[in-house]
């Protein structure tokens, strides 16, 4: 191998580690922004089943079948 080949496939090499690099970057980014997004769904679904247990029992206290 020459050393022309030898810093050829160097840079090829290099490359493809970076755009790999990158890729992974944004694919991780935007996971990110997925997890996020599920979190911030589960809050409001935990808001929105204890509001709802929490009328159910005052309903149940007060003697009306809601």
């Amino acid at each position: 191998m020459t050393t022309q080949e030898f810093e050829t496939r160097y840079r090829e090499q290099i490359r493809d580690i970076l755009n790999r690099l990158q890729s992974a970057i944004a694919t991780s980014s935007q996971l990110e922004h997925t997890i996020v997004d599920i979190g911030e769904a589960v809050q409001v679904l935990s808001r929105d089943v204890e509001s709802f247990l929490a009328e159910q029992r005052s309903g149940s206290e007060d003697g009306s079948l809601s």
